[in-house]
Parts: C-alpha cells; structure tokens; sequence
C-alpha cells in the first residue's frame, strides 16, 4: 500500500482508468462479436451495420488510448475482408 500522497492519489486515478478502459473494451468485444455472428449469418445488410459499429468502437477506443491504433486497425481489417469475402 502506498503511503505517499501522491502514489496514493496515482492509485486512484489508475484504478478510476482501468474500470473507464475495461467498459470501453468490453463494449467493443461485444460489438465485434455481434459483427462476426452477423457475417457466420450471411445476411449482408446487418452484417454490414454491424460492422460498421464495430470498426466504430475500435476507432474510438484507439483514440482514447485503450487499445493501440494499429490493433484497431488489424482488426477492422479482418472484419472488413470477412464482410468483403460475404458480399462476394
């Protein structure tokens, strides 16, 4: 346990982090997920929403920081071949 103010001050501050960034990761799991159970589905029109809320919850989650922009993009990536590969 820390016992310096300011340690004690980090702690909180990373732990009120960590929480903000596990809610924004987990919502973008699910996001990809659905997209991913939407492409298994074959219906390319909500397929296509899907993915786009994906790859938007990866953007967003790049720019705060929670993941790092070349994940996000590496993921968008495959979801976009998968949707790609889909619509063919």
């Amino acid at each position: 346990m820390a016992n310096i103010k300011s340690a004690i001050k980090r702690n909180k501050q990373n732990e009120k982090r960590r929480l903000r960034n596990r809610i924004v990761r987990g919502r973008t799991r699910t996001f990809i997920k659905e997209a991913r159970l939407e492409i298994q589905n074959a219906d390319v029109e909500s397929a296509e929403k899907a993915v786009l809320k994906a790859v938007s919850s990866l953007d967003k989650a790049a720019a705060k920081g929670v993941v790092h922009k070349n994940n996000a993009s590496r993921r968008k990536s495959r979801l976009m071949k998968r949707l790609a590969a889909l619509k063919k």
